[in-house]
């Protein structure tokens, strides 16, 4: 595992996280933040398509429900466009239902998480995605 933090370090991954709750960014972003990610926020969909123009991050976390575009458009545009359409996307949200996971899977979402979520959960999945992705470059 040493090595593996090293390595992280030396080649800082940005995440992008989507989410109305205030405190869910500042939570989210502490978090990452702590464990070497740089990290930039969005508000909510429409916010996170607009600063996609200007960056380009290593994955996303996804909130479903917010307003002005849910998680299911802001995925669907994120697919769509040549330079972000391999973003690896993480769906995190409170609706656990099979619909959404389905759904959310059909559109394109990497990986599917519940909220409240375990932080070493979230951390886990995000280095298996992120080295998972550096191994297909």
């Amino acid at each position: 595992m040493e090595p593996r933090e090293v390595q992280r370090r030396d080649t800082r991954h940005l995440v992008m996280i989507v989410d109305d709750s205030v405190t869910v960014r500042k939570v989210t972003s502490r978090l990452l933040e702590r464990q070497g990610f740089d990290v930039v926020t969005a508000k909510d969909g429409v916010d996170a398509i607009e600063q996609l123009e200007n960056v380009k991050p290593d994955l996303m976390l996804l909130d479903i429900e917010m307003p002005r575009m849910d998680g299911f458009e802001v995925t669907t545009q994120v697919r769509r466009h040549d330079i972000h359409r391999d973003l690896p996307i993480i769906m995190i949200t409170s609706r656990t239902g099979e619909k959404h996971r389905e759904r959310a899977f059909s559109l394109g979402v990497t990986h599917y998480m519940g909220k409240p979520f375990q932080e070493a959960e979230l951390l886990a999945n995000i280095e298996n995605i992120l080295h998972s992705s550096e191994a297909k470059a």
